[in-house]
């Protein structure tokens, strides 16, 4: 799907902590906090606990499009897992997992070195002395609730950060937490 003119695309990064939304009745932050464009609303979501890309756009046909499971977005998210992650669990996420009945669509799963670029995170990670931590590149083709989460402790690798870095053919890249920018 391609942007249409006219319309305003934004890309933002998400700190920890924010909501996806522009309101909350809790008092919570959101994302008026940090973007002054009115009438614009995320596609997709990005839950209070995950940090990154989220993309946002007045373009009801294009947030249709890039948010629609039939089309297979490719969704990249950088993860840090609790524990040393086998081939076996790699080749689980590679395959697909079982969520709540269904199993998710094969995904594209490398583990890779701590990211050297990225921020730290305003509530530091759980710690434990004695439990290694790993960190995993992971694309998915689809967006359930809180898919990434469930689909690494599905194979036994708690989730500890999540951190989305593209949505299709946009990228983070070098945009920092609570920062955003027009395309």
């Amino acid at each position: 799907m391609e942007k249409r003119k006219g319309y305003k695309y934004v890309l933002f990064n998400k700190p920890y902590g924010v909501l996806p939304q522009f309101t909350d009745k809790h008092g919570r932050p959101t994302l008026k906090d940090y973007i002054p464009i009115p009438n614009i609303y995320a596609v997709g979501r990005l839950d209070l606990d995950s940090e990154g890309l989220l993309l946002l756009t007045d373009d009801g046909k294009f947030n249709q499009a890039i948010s629609s499971p039939k089309n297979k977005e490719p969704k990249t998210y950088l993860v840090q897992v609790e524990g040393l992650p086998d081939e076996k669990a790699i080749q689980s996420l590679q395959k697909g997992v079982i969520i709540k009945g269904q199993k998710t669509l094969p995904a594209i799963v490398k583990i890779i070195p701590p990211p050297e670029n990225l921020w730290p995170r305003i509530r530091p990670i759980r710690f434990r002395k004695n439990i290694p931590t790993s960190w995993l590149k992971i694309t998915i083709y689809e967006g359930r609730n809180r898919q990434v989460r469930k689909m690494t402790a599905a194979v036994g690798l708690p989730c500890l950060r999540l951190v989305r870095i593209s949505i299709g053919p946009f990228k983070l890249g070098e945009l920092q937490p609570g920062e955003f920018r027009e395309v």
